[in-house]
């Protein structure tokens, strides 16, 4: 075989991942944009769903009127194709995970294939988690947090001499839209911190011990993104701070107990020994001692044979 058939050879399986990939690539972004379609046409009802938080905070202050306005007169285009982004990769996902798993499935053994799916299926609920514990919990404390700054303005009249300006609510439907997408992604993103950490772990490049040893970062660490993707309301903050803290005690005890099933394996194909471990003898070691003891023996003999002729 010449060398040009080589190369020829060497290519082609390189030539066929790249056309799999791009078959993947297709079906994932039809997959996305039939998504994207289909919550196209029902916009309205995933807004007025998304608007529900609001709405409630504003009941509660005694505030019926719950509308939000258009600033441009574009803007509710891009309100129903933001909603339509966010639903359609929310609706493809599993089928966009599904397409990953198939490409990189025949490339791995059969106990990474056994470690990497579980992962491959927590990370969505994980997300899915966070995003219902935003929309449910943050968002009303937020959004009742926001509307506190409101107050009701006075009427100029012969009686009423220093007439206070009112402040009311007349927020923009895509910068409404906008602050909720952000809480979603936000608490979706920060409850994956137990399926990376465990990954990592499973990985070796953390360890329980490590992570146990910085906790004291983690805690501040865990403080400024509390402060920055929550707003300056200290209940929220404290919610976000306890969430995630919690999160990262529990990604301490995951990656603990893949070290120990690590260990068990281990210790099964024989490379920990539970017995007593006897002491290792070298046979170099050995050897030097016996040197060692010899050269003593002779020293010990001259200063014998020096004190007899004395």
């Amino acid at each position: 075989m010449s060398h040009s058939d080589e190369i020829e050879d060497s290519s082609a399986p390189l030539i066929e991942h790249l056309a799999e990939l791009r078959n993947r690539l297709i079906h994932s972004v039809v997959a996305f944009i039939i998504g994207m379609v289909i919550c196209f046409t029902v916009w309205n009802p995933i807004f007025n769903f998304l608007t529900h938080p609001l709405c409630s905070a504003m009941a509660e202050r005694g505030q019926g009127d719950c509308g939000l306005i258009l600033i441009k007169l574009q803007e509710g285009f891009f309100v129903a194709i933001s909603i339509s982004l966010l639903g359609g990769l929310m609706l493809s996902f599993p089928y966009i995970a599904l397409q990953m798993w198939r490409f990189v499935a025949p490339g791995l053994y059969k106990n990474e294939r056994g470690a990497f799916l579980p992962f491959l299926i927590s990370s969505p609920v994980m997300f899915f988690l966070g995003a219902a514990f935003a929309f449910y919990v943050v968002t009303p404390l937020a959004f009742d947090f926001f509307l506190g700054f409101q107050q009701a303005g006075t009427v100029m009249s012969d009686e009423v001499t220093n007439a206070t300006a009112g402040i009311a609510f007349q927020g923009s439907a895509q910068e409404y839209l906008s602050l909720t997408i952000k809480f979603i992604v936000a608490f979706g993103l920060c409850f994956q911190l137990p399926v990376l950490l465990t990954l990592m772990g499973k990985a070796g490049l953390v360890s329980a011990e490590g992570l146990g040893g910085v906790r004291k970062y983690a805690v501040v660490a865990i403080l400024v993104l509390a402060a920055l993707v929550t707003p300056p309301d200290v209940i929220t903050q404290v919610i976000l701070f306890v969430v995630v803290y919690g999160l990262y005690e529990v990604s301490i005890l995951l990656v603990r107990r893949v070290e120990r099933k690590r260990e068990e394996r281990l210790r099964a194909e024989g490379y920990y020994d539970d017995e007593d471990e006897e002491e290792f003898d070298d046979p170099l070691m050995a050897e030097f001692d016996e040197d060692e003891d010899d050269q003593g023996d002779d020293l010990d003999g001259a200063d014998a044979g020096g004190d007899k002729r004395d």
